[in-house]
């Protein structure tokens, strides 16, 4: 009976993995509203404490965070999108100051060839590619608009994320209590307590990382602006984004920031400086406030593993598998935990047979 359990398990297993691998097209608007609705129950739950009811406490959630979206939005965009024209401004500019002056001053350091870089041909391609269009909106459109079933499919997912998330919100807690009720009886225990320590590391990463990741964003742009830096708040959301693996974000952050300052303050010590001065102190905000304090100890995935699940997720399935990679990879450590431990106490490893066996 014990063998029958197990291979019912590993064949629901295998089916859920086909289900995801044969649908994966279609899943992100239902990955993205579930993610929602995981992130926001613990909001909704203590609205009901406070009085409100389930329904009632969704919709008050979603009406804040609506509005959220939209202030963001109306305040960002346009600042971004400012940015970004102003980066295409600069683009030939940039490409120009590297050819003549950032290369061969390296190739004098290091002895190189002449022609080593073969740049003529690199910025030939990318100012042909660049002098396509001179409107970024217009190539956004563009591409959207290329195929009328992708434009509506786009759309239609954009509907049904907020719909769908409603309705898992809502009903959050009967389905989690209909799922519990379906365990097995003498494994539920075992199942539950699995679940709540997979929950408390899903709910430290997506949330605690999401936390970091804005603060990080705030910071890093807050400061950049205020030293002058052009591109201070695109550099500055870029970096808080690539702060999903530890140290990545700083890395990108004040290498940009660095190539972007040196081209527009010339080489000033002082600028120079102050972008320096905003990286450090917002690593040493996230190692010793933010991750702390947001996040704490218990996820335990190294930034390899949180590369390597990025990667092989994109790579096995598209955007879905991005969306799934970390909450997965999450998962998975909780359940080797467990079996690590079931190893260390099996006789495979001390070497000491069962008496009973």
């Amino acid at each position: 009976m014990a063998d029958t359990r197990r291979w019912v398990w590993l064949g629901g297993i295998v089916l859920l993995c086909v289900f995801v691998f044969l649908l994966h097209s279609i899943l992100t608007p239902f990955l993205v509203a579930l993610l929602l609705a995981y992130l926001f129950d613990p909001v909704v739950d203590r609205l009901e404490k406070l009085g409100l009811s389930r329904t009632l406490g969704v919709v008050t959630v979603f009406a804040l965070f609506t509005l959220i979206i939209t202030a963001l939005v109306l305040v960002l965009v346009p600042m971004l999108a400012k940015q970004l024209f102003r980066l295409y401004e600069l683009a030939p500019q940039m490409l120009d100051w590297l050819q003549h002056t950032a290369m061969p001053w390296a190739q004098t350091k290091l002895g190189l060839s002449e022609g080593f870089w073969k740049f003529d041909k690199v910025k030939a391609a990318i100012s042909e590619h660049m002098g396509q269009t001179t409107d970024i909106v217009g190539v956004v459109l563009s591409q959207a608009t290329a195929s009328s079933l992708a434009l509506i499919g786009w759309l239609t997912n954009l509907v049904l994320i907020p719909v769908v998330a409603f309705y898992l919100l809502r009903d959050w807690d009967i389905m989690m209590a209909k799922i519990r009720g379906l365990l097995p009886r003498d494994s539920e225990e075992r199942v539950v307590s699995l679940a709540a320590e997979c929950h408390e590391v899903l709910g430290a990463f997506v949330r605690g990382q999401l936390l970091v990741m804005l603060a990080l964003g705030i910071i890093y742009a807050a400061g950049l602006m205020a030293i002058g830096l052009e591109l201070g708040l695109l550099i500055g959301l870029i970096a808080g984004l690539a702060a999903i693996v530890p140290y990545m974000g700083f890395v990108i952050g004040i290498g940009a920031a660095l190539v972007a300052g040196l081209f527009q303050f010339g080489g000033d010590l002082y600028p120079m400086l102050g972008i320096v001065a905003v990286f450090m102190v917002g690593q040493a905000l996230e190692g010793m406030v933010l991750t702390p304090l947001l996040v704490g100890d218990r996820i335990g995935l190294h930034p390899v593993a949180v590369i390597f699940a990025i990667l092989a997720g994109g790579e096995l399935f598209g955007f879905t598998g991005i969306l799934l990679a970390l909450p997965v990879a999450a998962v998975i450590m909780v359940l080797v935990r467990h079996v690590h431990v079931l190893y260390k106490d099996s006789d495979v490893y001390t070497g000491v047979e069962d008496p009973e066996l």
